[in-house]
């Protein structure tokens, strides 16, 4: 199955000119009443459609002609100026008009039914909400009604997930053409509720630009063959040799998270470079793991290297970092190693010049200080952030949160979709270090390797809170099992389905 697409504003603006001699409007809505139909039910029962100024509002005003047609018990509120609409939503409402309907400038006292429609604003809303339909939206979310968003919650910015104001919070997102980013990243996921992608009949296959969302069943049918269809005639040497350098005073555990993260997902052998004075020599929690100095492992030869758990940040930590990246072979920076290189410019321009595959896992703190601006900014457009830090340092990134945005250096992007509120505890981001080396010292490509250990991480987070697991007390030393069984479960089925 072909992952979701995502667009931006300014390339929907594109689509919807592309295919401007199609009655889009009339889809849109026909569309958007029939998943209101769906969660309603019952004809007869009570619903409020809030349309806005804009083209939304078209689609609002197609939106309760339907329902209305069907029996239900419509009321549309509309306080905008119907001479100043578009021409497709001026004819909207003229036919919702002629079909017998009307409209009310605020919403009746009182209402109580069972649907609410918000079509107030889609996307291209790049402000807070406020006067009458700022109090539109607050009294909506207090209503006790399930809301029906079109296209995209009213108050959310579609391109970067960000609210600045009052936002409608959607038991269900018709979200229209294609995903939007916004819907899958930052504030998005928490106000859009369950999303559906109603694609209006149209093929976008020829459309340029674009980005897609990973998920965890499309990547599960899939797995490249060193995963999925393992050879007998092989050894550990087969699978790869992983190199971590990090684990420094107080921060060793970082490091042997990243390791067990990598037994979990098949490297074959793991060496953990420890960069504390007084280091453990085995870790009895996983005595498989072969406990080095970093100057060891920096001089072996490695398959794949990952850089940065728990490493620390002075001048010893950025002599490890210069050398890491020297290392001629598929290399992960991340946490302290990020921090690092954030503060050296020389080590900015050999993460430019690499020959082998560089990556990046930044939190946005981390992402912050690579671009030398703040948190909130990054927060404020996180596909921006990432896409930049990816072409700017010639490198794959995955910019950690809800909705991990993976970037790669030639200006593809994707977002990932799996994942919930239980990864956000210590340790998470050291664990999925660890898979993304195991997955690179097993031959898998930079970028390939980050999108599928980025969605397997979230992945097995999901499968730990279905299993009663979580969110809450969720932590990171127990996402490598899940992760092993999610991988062992999904090769099963591709062999099966070989047969």
């Amino acid at each position: 199955m072909k992952p979701p697409a995502i667009y931006r504003t300014r390339e929907l603006r594109q689509i919807e000119l592309d295919f401007a001699h199609l009655p889009l409007m009339e889809r849109a809505g026909l569309a958007g009443a029939e998943i209101a139909r769906q969660m309603i039910g019952d004809a007869g029962a009570r619903v409020l459609v809030l349309a806005g100024p804009r083209n939304n509002g078209g689609d609002a005003f197609v939106v309760a002609r339907w329902l209305r047609e069907w029996f239900f018990d419509v009321t549309l509120a509309y306080r905008g100026d119907a001479a100043q609409l578009s021409t497709d939503a001026a004819a909207a409402y003229a036919a919702w008009i002629a079909a017998g309907g009307s409209a009310v400038g605020e919403i009746p006292p009182g209402w109580r039914g069972a649907l609410i429609v918000d079509g107030l604003f889609g996307i291209g809303l790049a402000r807070a909400l406020d006067g009458d339909y700022a109090r539109w939206v607050e009294w909506a979310n207090a209503a006790g009604a399930p809301i029906l968003a079109l296209d995209v919650p009213s108050g959310l910015d579609a391109d970067t997930g960000r609210v600045a104001g009052p936002c409608i919070r959607a038991a269900t997102t018709a979200s229209f053409i294609a995903l939007k980013p916004g819907l899958v990243t930052a504030d998005g996921p928490d106000h859009c509720g369950e999303v559906a992608v109603l694609d209006l009949g149209l093929d976008l296959g020829a459309q340029a630009g674009g980005g897609e969302l990973v998920r965890w069943p499309d990547l599960a049918c899939s797995l490249p063959d060193v995963l999925s269809r393992r050879r007998r005639n092989v050894h550990k040497g087969s699978f790869g040799t992983l190199g971590i350098i990090g684990g420094g005073d107080g921060m060793v555990g970082a490091a042997l998270l990243a390791g067990r993260a990598a037994l979990f997902t098949g490297a074959g052998k793991t060496l953990v470079g420890l960069t504390a004075a007084e280091a453990p020599r085995v870790d009895p929690t996983a005595p498989e793991l072969m406990l080095r100095t970093a100057e060891a492992v920096l001089d072996a030869a490695v398959d794949a290297l990952v850089c940065g758990p728990g490493l620390g940040t002075g001048d010893t930590a950025r002599e490890w970092v210069r050398r890491a990246l020297a290392v001629r072979a598929p290399l992960l920076l991340d946490a302290d190693a990020l921090n690092v290189l954030a503060a050296d410019p020389a080590l900015v321009a050999l993460t430019r010049s690499r020959d082998h595959a560089t990556l990046l896992s930044p939190h946005p703190g981390e992402a912050a200080r690579l671009l030398g601006i703040s948190g909130t900014a990054v927060q404020g457009d996180r596909l921006a952030a990432a896409t930049t830090l990816a072409a700017t340092l010639n490198a794959a990134v995955a910019l950690k949160g809800v909705g991990t945005v993976i970037a790669a250096p030639d200006g593809g992007w994707q977002i990932n979709a799996s994942g919930n509120a239980g990864l956000a505890s210590g340790g998470t981001g050291d664990t999925l270090s660890g898979f993304v080396g195991a997955l690179l010292a097993q031959g898998i490509a930079g970028v390939d390797a980050l999108r599928l250990a980025v969605c397997l991480h979230g992945a097995a987070a999901d499968a730990l809170v279905a299993a009663g697991e979580g969110p809450l007390g969720l932590t990171a030393g127990e996402l490598p099992a899940a992760a092993r069984a999610l991988l062992n479960a999904a090769a099963t089925r591709t062999r099966a389905a070989a047969v």
